[in-house]
């Protein structure tokens, strides 16, 4: 005679199948999603893949010395990339000279030097908290922040075009005169008046030789002698006024030039090594800091010889990122620099520069195919340089990094 199952039997199968339907589901959902992964993930990487390709199936062939070793010109067969190369590279020093020691230091205050009282917590909490909202802000936004600040620092010295303070910079007035040659008058400041030329009166050859000027009239035959014809000018001619900058030349406000452009840059890449040089910070094991200070170090003693040398890895290689980013912005430097035919590299950081980012932009508008041609060339020469920085933060972390005991 068969007995019938009892209930609670029948109620923990119910459970076991129920769970059982309840586990295959959850397996199929995995599944599902790590497919969707996957699937974007290759996507994503057969994009990149074919982009990177057109780019180099593009820029190469326009790639060589000429355009390396070159400055921008109409013809795009002999446009090279060389001012905007060296505009990069100083802005990237620039911008790493200043904001290193600053994100680092602020990153030890923050982290190492935490408040007790609890007004100053709170003020703490503050920064850190607009620390990394900052990180997340697009950088068009430091760029007008730049313009105002840096470029023409709030209109305190006018419209910020003209210098306000300046040092290192001679003026000249320039005359031309019949024979090609170049006579200059020195004068004091911008603002002095156009000198009017007056018989006698010293002048300076292009080479920088005193001579006394000679002044002919309009009916006057132009001298023989070519000593004379060289420091002689007629009465009419007007001269140009121009600038000699020293490589230390140096003005308020900023103006339109490369450190106006380093200092915009180190506010969008600031909170970066700020955040990194904290993280780096914290991964140091707290029983050092705890060892020193029971050995009779102080705080700061602690920071600068335990500390912040275990945490150099992370530091530097937060830096090298953060400098990966600057030098592939373009949104602030076109807010400070704008799009501008620059020939030359900057001698100083007053002069106005451009930066690859820009070159590339600016040729990438034009409507010829030999500058988007161009533009992919300079694309292959950026990418090359952050593949450069991000390797040089992996060798660093690999070299630099070693067990904590």
């Amino acid at each position: 005679m068969k007995h019938a199952p009892k209930p609670a039997l029948l109620a923990d199968s119910a459970v076991i199948a129920k769970r059982t339907r309840s586990l295959a589901a959850r397996h199929r959902k995995d599944i599902f999603f790590r497919n969707v992964c996957r699937t974007v993930a290759s996507s994503s990487a057969l994009v990149l893949v074919l982009l990177l390709t057109a780019i180099l199936t593009q820029g190469l062939g326009s790639l060589n010395f000429q355009f390396l070793s070159g400055p921008p010109d109409p013809d795009p067969a002999i446009a090279g990339l060389w001012p905007a190369m060296m505009g990069s590279v100083w802005l990237v020093v620039l911008t790493l000279v200043i904001a290193l020691p600053l994100g680092v230091a602020a990153a030890i205050i923050l982290e190492e030097f935490q408040p007790r009282r609890v007004y100053l917590r709170r003020i703490h909490s503050f920064v850190q908290l607009n620390i990394t909202n900052l990180a997340g802000v697009p950088s068009v936004v430091f760029g007008i922040l730049g313009l105002t600040v840096f470029v023409s620092m709030f209109g305190i010295f006018g419209n910020g075009q003209e210098a306000g303070m300046e040092v290192g910079v001679t003026y000249f007035d320039q005359f031309y005169n019949e024979g090609d040659f170049i006579l200059e008058v020195p004068v004091a400041d911008q603002a002095q008046p156009v000198a009017e030329p007056v018989e006698g009166m010293t002048v300076f050859s292009y080479e920088g030789t005193a001579m006394a000027l000679h002044l002919l009239g309009d009916d006057e035959e132009w001298p023989a002698d070519p000593a004379l014809a060289k420091r002689s000018l007629r009465t009419w001619d007007a001269p140009g006024r121009i600038q000699e900058n020293s490589w230390w030349y140096f003005r308020l406000p900023f103006g339109r030039g490369v450190l106006a452009g380093a200092l915009t840059l180190m506010l969008v890449v600031l909170p970066i090594i700020i955040i990194a040089s904290q993280e780096a910070l914290r991964a140091v094991p707290s029983s050092l800091r705890q060892a020193a200070l029971g050995l009779g170090a102080t705080p700061l003693q602690t920071v600068r010889q335990i500390t912040l040398p275990a945490a150099v890895p992370g530091i530097l290689t937060g830096a090298i990122i953060a400098m990966s980013r600057a030098i592939g912005e373009a949104a602030p430097l076109l807010m400070i620099a704008g799009i501008v035919f620059i020939t030359h590299a900057p001698g100083n950081m007053m002069d106005d520069f451009t930066a690859m980012p820009l070159q590339i932009f600016n040729w990438a508008g034009r409507p010829q195919k030999e500058f988007h041609d161009l533009a992919a060339s300079g694309i292959i020469v950026l990418l090359t340089a952050l593949l450069i920085f991000n390797t040089v933060a992996v060798v660093l972390r690999q070299k630099l990094q070693k067990p904590l005991s």
